[in-house]
């Protein structure tokens, strides 16, 4: 079966805004499975709304979009929690609970995603952290981490529903240049192991060295490389 015919990721003639601003306009594209998928543009420009906009933090306010199934026009606050399922999100400022360790900090989100089994629950903590090269660090506290580690304790997080796509806001923005390629092979293995990956970013260098697909947010208007020719070396 041709995967590109289930896109995980369906957006047409889509609003995107924050409050009462529509910052965004007639936004069209999809996301097929096993893509990776680069997010550019200005600060302000609309990129983190679209990500808020797809794991419904923000209400869509016109326009069609179906993530992972839903269709966020129609989803009802109850099943919110359902389609974060089966998403995974990374943020850039890691937002870990400081005051628990690696372990409880996964145990959390598992619990609060419907876990119940504590041995399915430690079986899967050790796999992601075996994933994301931290096998050993379960019992450590953050601030006993480096800022890499925190952020591969972060995407060990997103990883344990074993979610479609993951969506990463800046998950290199806070690291230094050594680091962050570190960090972003990591999301290249992923996404080589079957999960789609959109990721805002604003390192240049990623955009040169890895030819993936492209969108844009500028001048209130989404741009796809896949139909447009997008610049990248302009400041964004």
């Amino acid at each position: 079966m041709d995967f590109k015919t289930e896109p995980i990721i369906d957006v047409r003639e889509a609003g995107i805004f924050q409050g009462l601003d529509a910052v965004l306009t007639n936004v069209n594209f999809d996301i097929q499975k096993k893509e990776f998928v680069f997010l550019i543009g200005r600060t302000g420009s609309g990129k983190s709304s679209l990500l808020k906009t797809l794991y419904a933090d923000l209400p869509l306010r016109m326009g069609h979009v179906e993530v992972v199934g839903f269709d966020l026009g129609k989803i009802k606050n109850k099943d919110i929690p359902f389609l974060r399922r089966k998403l995974g999100i990374v943020f850039q400022d890691f937002q870990l609970f400081s005051d628990r360790s690696v372990a409880e900090n996964l145990f959390f989100v598992m619990k609060a995603t419907g876990w119940r089994d504590k041995g399915k629950m430690k079986s899967r903590m050790a796999e992601v952290l075996m994933l994301v090269g931290l096998a050993d660090a379960a019992t450590k506290m953050p601030h006993q981490l480096s800022g890499g580690e925190q952020q591969r304790v972060v995407i060990a997080r997103a990883l344990i529903n074993s979610p479609d796509i993951l969506l990463a806001d800046e998950p290199t923005g806070n690291l230094d240049p050594d680091v962050a390629d570190g960090v972003f092979k990591l999301f290249q293995e992923i996404n080589k192991q079957g999960t789609a990956i959109l990721m805002a970013t604003h390192n240049h260098d990623l955009l040169r060295k890895y030819p993936y697909r492209v969108l844009k947010c500028e001048k209130g208007q989404l741009l796809d490389s896949k139909t447009a020719d997008i610049s990248i070396n302009t400041s964004f």
